[in-house]
């Protein structure tokens, strides 16, 4: 049936495709997948998917990912579109344009602005999905418009940043599926100095201080040198790499509640500087410190776990090679239960989880 339903399409179909080969956690049991590699394709296989009633997941990347071990019983619309076009002061992706290689070009080309978020795995598209961000940037500051395949209408059209309701680390494209995002857009400095730096250890790394710019190309080798350091750049041979980033996002209380955490470190730690920022809706606390200080070390439970912490980051779950799905939910509840019991903070998961449950 599905096959008949894509035949003009221009998607091509490949059945029982393990979805581990297709993430970056490399877990994901077997589905269908159609992919596609030009826009037309995918917003025509999209079309007859929808009309059909057929269930689909758009995967591109596959680096924000968390596919249950059952697979998925519907098609995989894999987005294997990649054109990127670099104009006077701005760049236009599609949707299924590896990230970093759009960063990689814009720096080369000589413009600055997306240095910033150099190395982050997964695709274009997805970046205003999850209002992508690293070192005191997010895509909310410089994206221009992203075109969109609205699924109910079945009609596309370019929508302004203003309509995307960015957040931290959200947008109103997230955790909905009526609507894909197709092509992406982003305004860029001709002069290839970087966006203002506002992240200290990225500063310092570089002999500036708050605010500084400096070239482009410095900014991202140094952003890379970073993440590389941390596992947060993929490399098939290092385990420390075979996540989906950040598991939990840094949780933003009222300031109310973020003097009850306090005194709940001050009880369980002792005195200690805590790392906080400030944020539109409260106080933001880093995930990363306080799963660390409700005893959870880099690398933790360790060998023979088939998932553990990162042994360089503790805010990424990473697979040791033989792990499947519920190994990482089982650490990833663990982890959240301890954060919850010492702090009283509920850590919410990053990645999308498909199939299974946190």
């Amino acid at each position: 049936m599905v096959r008949d339903l894509l035949v003009e399409t221009g998607a091509v179909l490949r059945p029982d495709v393990p979805l581990a080969e297709l993430t970056t956690l490399r877990v994901g049991g077997p589905a269908t997948v159609a992919e596609c590699d030009s826009t037309a394709a995918l917003v025509a296989t999209v079309r007859a998917l929808d009309a059909a009633e057929v269930p689909t997941l758009i995967l591109a990347g596959g680096s924000n990912l968390l596919i249950g071990d059952d697979g998925f019983d519907g098609v995989v619309v894999r987005v294997a579109t990649s054109r990127v076009r670099i104009d006077a002061d701005g760049v236009l992706a599609e949707a299924g344009a590896v990230w970093d290689t759009v960063v990689a070009e814009t720096v080369a080309a000589g413009f600055g602005g997306l240095e910033c978020l150099s190395g982050i795995p997964g695709s274009a598209g997805a970046t205003p999905v999850q209002n992508v961000g690293a070192y005191g940037v997010e895509v909310a500051a410089l994206l221009r418009r992203v075109r969109l395949l609205d699924r109910v209408e079945g009609t596309v059209r370019w929508a302004e940043p203003g309509e995307l309701g960015f957040g931290y680390r959200t947008s109103v494209l997230k955790h909905r599926d009526d609507a894909l995002v197709l092509e992406v857009e982003f305004a860029l400095d001709p002069s290839g100095r970087s966006a203002p730096l506002r992240y200290r250890e990225l500063a310092g790394g570089l002999g500036a201080r708050d605010g500084d710019t400096r070239p482009a190309a410095d900014v991202r080798a140094e952003v890379l040198r970073l993440r590389a350091g941390k596992g947060m750049v993929l490399d098939p041979a290092d385990h420390d790499t075979w996540s989906a980033g950040s598991f939990f996002t840094n949780p933003v209380v009222s300031a109310e509640r973020a003097e009850e955490v306090r005194a709940a470190v001050l009880a369980h730690v002792g005195e200690v500087t805590i790392p906080t920022y400030p944020d539109p809706n409260g106080v933001k606390f880093s995930a990363g410190w306080l799963i660390e200080r409700a005893g959870f070390a880099k690398g933790y439970p360790g060998p023979p776990a088939r998932a553990t912490l990162s042994t360089k980051h503790t805010l990424a779950l990473t697979n040791r090679g033989e792990a499947r799905a519920e190994d990482l939910v089982s650490l990833a509840r663990t982890v959240r239960a301890g954060v919850a019991e010492r702090f009283g903070i509920v850590l919410e998961p990053e990645p999308v989880l498909v199939g299974i449950t946190l």
